[in-house]
């Protein structure tokens, strides 16, 4: 017969670990034998606007073109690919890999004023820039009032349209 030694804080030890492991960001990586971090990993994206279009920057350092596919369906904008890790020689000796390596997909829904027609996407300096032109007709523009013995007044359409 085995003795076992009761622990009181065994599971508050195994909570603590987990709870470290979630915002060490190691949830859903696995290591390999060189202790080489793979899986998922997702690339910062900045998207804003202007009047005219809307634009979507994501940061893929050290990849090529090649790597990485974009596809606009349905209102849905995916970015998807893989950053691979390529040790340089067999001589070198990593102490230490931080980047995370694997694939990616990371996708955003279009809002209604934008279109897919005349995309543009262009890849510099490892930052993919996506511009996506708004639709004519959600464009604010402005109409004459005019009125009984007044002077012609403008108004927005858009501003009009949002507070009425």
């Amino acid at each position: 017969m085995t003795v076992t030694r009761y622990d009181p804080f065994r599971d508050l030890r195994n909570l603590q670990e987990e709870v470290n492991r979630l915002f060490t960001g190691n949830v859903g990586r696995t290591y390999d034998d060189e202790g080489i971090a793979r899986g998922s990993w997702n690339p910062s994206v900045d998207i804003y606007e202007n009047k005219d279009q809307l634009v979507l920057e994501a940061e893929l350092p050290g990849m090529s073109r090649e790597a990485f596919d974009l596809t606009i369906e349905n209102n849905v904008i995916t970015l998807r690919g893989e950053r691979r890790f390529e040790k340089k020689e067999d001589t070198e000796n990593y102490h230490r890999v931080e980047r995370a390596y694997g694939g990616f997909t990371r996708s955003f829904t279009l809002p209604n004023t934008v279109t897919g027609e005349g995309a543009n996407a262009d890849y510099r300096i490892g930052v993919l820039r996506v511009t996506l032109p708004k639709r004519e007709d959600t464009k604010a523009r402005r109409i004459e009032i005019k009125g009984d013995g007044e002077t012609a007044k403008t108004i927005d359409t858009k501003a009009t349209a949002a507070k009425g």
